[in-house]
C-alpha cells in the first residue's frame, strides 16, 4: 500500500490514536453501489473532531457567546484505502500531530469493525478571531488542553 505523504510509518502512527469515536454507517451515507459516499468520511471526521474539542474542554470556550476565538478548518485531506457499506460500525481515530502558534494538526483513521484502517484523513485547524478573522495564538491552558487531549481523551 502507498502511503500517504503525512504517514511515515504505519504502524507507529496508528499506535498512535488513543481516541476513537463510534459511528454506524447509515443508509443515506451510501452510494448507489451500497458504497460509504466519498464525502461522508469528511463529515465523520468532523463529529470526531467536535466530540474530541468537546471532550478536551476546548469546544465550551469557542461555544461561549463572550469568546473571542472560534476554530476554523483551514484544510482537510482524505485517503481511501478500504471499501465501507451500509450499515458497518465504524471507529473514527482522531490525534493531535502537532501544534503550531494558532493552529493544530489534526491526523484521522476510520477502522472497521475488524480494526483494518479503511480511510485515513489529516488536517489543520485555526484558531480565529470572531471579529476580525485573522489567526489567534494559543493560549498556554488551550496548548495543554491539546497536548492533554493528544494523550488523556479515550473513548
Amino acid at each position: 500500500m502507498k502511503l500517504p505523504e503525512y504517514i511515515k510509518d504505519f504502524e507507529v502512527w496508528e499506535n498512535d490514536f488513543r481516541y476513537y469515536y463510534p459511528v454506524t454507517v447509515r443508509f443515506s451515507e451510501t452510494d448507489a453501489f451500497g458504497h460509504l459516499n466519498n464525502t461522508v468520511p469528511f463529515v465523520y471526521f468532523e463529529h470526531a473532531r467536535i466530540q474530541f474539542f468537546k471532550e478536551c474542554g476546548l469546544m465550551a470556550y469557542w461555544m461561549d457567546k463572550r469568546g473571542e476565538t472560534i476554530p476554523v478548518t483551514a484544510d482537510l485531506h482524505c485517503d481511501y484505502l478500504k471499501q465501507v457499506f451500509f450499515d458497518e460500525p465504524l471507529q473514527i481515530g482522531i490525534k493531535v500531530s502537532e501544534i503550531g502558534r494558532s493552529s493544530v494538526e489534526i491526523h484521522y483513521a476510520i477502522k472497521n469493525e475488524d480494526g483494518e484502517v479503511c480511510v485515513t484523513g489529516r488536517g489543520r485547524i485555526v484558531q480565529v478571531s470572531k471579529e476580525t478573522g485573522k489567526s489567534v495564538s494559543w493560549d498556554m491552558q488551550s496548548v495543554e488542553s491539546l497536548k492533554k487531549g493528544a494523550s488523556v481523551c479515550l473513548r
